[in-house]
């Protein structure tokens, strides 16, 4: 069952970034191999994203699947949005949706 606090924790970090992915690590030292895949793909398109390592904090890895009705992490959130898994991620990287989705909600770039 969700929180209430973990619930505006997770809210808090959604809206405090304009791309966030929950995941298990981070984007330096993933743990995971679909979290690598995710922090890959973000890197490529060379999108700044806020990584929230859910191995820390229990009640966010819990907490986050329960948030967006997902099972699995990682997650990502654009512009507040739930976008998918690394599945996902990967399927609409690969029929250039993902690059739309940024450039549509003109979600900024690392190297700006």
């Amino acid at each position: 069952m969700l929180d209430q606090a973990t619930k505006d924790r997770i809210s808090n970090e959604i809206s405090s970034s304009d791309v966030v992915l929950f995941m298990k690590g981070s984007a330096i030292f993933p743990q995971c191999g679909f979290s690598a895949t995710a922090v890959q793909i973000l890197s490529h398109l060379d999108i700044k994203f806020k990584g929230i390592d859910v191995l820390s904090d229990p009640s966010i890895r819990e907490g986050i699947k329960e948030f967006s009705q997902w099972p699995t992490i990682p997650q990502l959130y654009v512009k507040g949005e739930f976008v998918g898994g690394c599945d996902i991620m990967r399927e609409m990287f690969e029929t250039g949706e993902l690059q739309e989705i940024f450039e549509e909600k003109h979600v900024a770039r690392a190297s700006a």
